[in-house]
């Protein structure tokens, strides 16, 4: 499926190809930082399909408990989370984008949870929705 999107101020846009099945929460300490939430929507985009259509993100490279470093990009001017990445020269290839940010953004449920071994206490069960204690 084709999706499109935009920051909150409209100065990153971007597009790619995505399966609409698989979109998942992220209840990691990191996405919940990151996004100030208790959790974050990811849908992933098919290997070397997502283009940033105008503008330039800014770049964080976060670097995980396990050590692995992923580039975390946002809007400079509204600081809206565009997606996280690789950084320049990882072996994880694919882009996780901020289903928030997606157009078409009803047309998706959540599939997977994951890092649930994090989730807070007072989060509601999403019993219908497959989980993992980690990624």
């Amino acid at each position: 499926m084709k999706i499109d999107g935009k920051c909150h101020c409209g100065e990153i846009t971007f597009s790619a190809e995505v399966e609409p099945d698989r979109v998942f929460l992220c209840h990691c300490s990191d996405c919940q930082a990151l996004s100030g939430s208790a959790f974050r929507t990811n849908i992933r985009a098919i290997e070397e399909t997502f283009k940033i259509e105008s503008g330039a993100p800014k770049v964080y490279v976060k670097t995980a408990e396990n050590g692995a470093k992923r580039a975390q990009a946002f809007c400079p001017n509204c600081g809206s989370p565009i997606y996280a990445g690789p950084e320049e020269d990882s072996s994880l290839q694919y882009v996780s984008m901020r289903v928030g940010l997606i157009k078409q953004k009803f047309r998706f449920k959540p599939s997977r949870q994951i890092w649930c071994c994090s989730s807070l206490d007072w989060m509601p069960e999403f019993s219908d929705i497959p989980k993992n204690e980690t990624e």
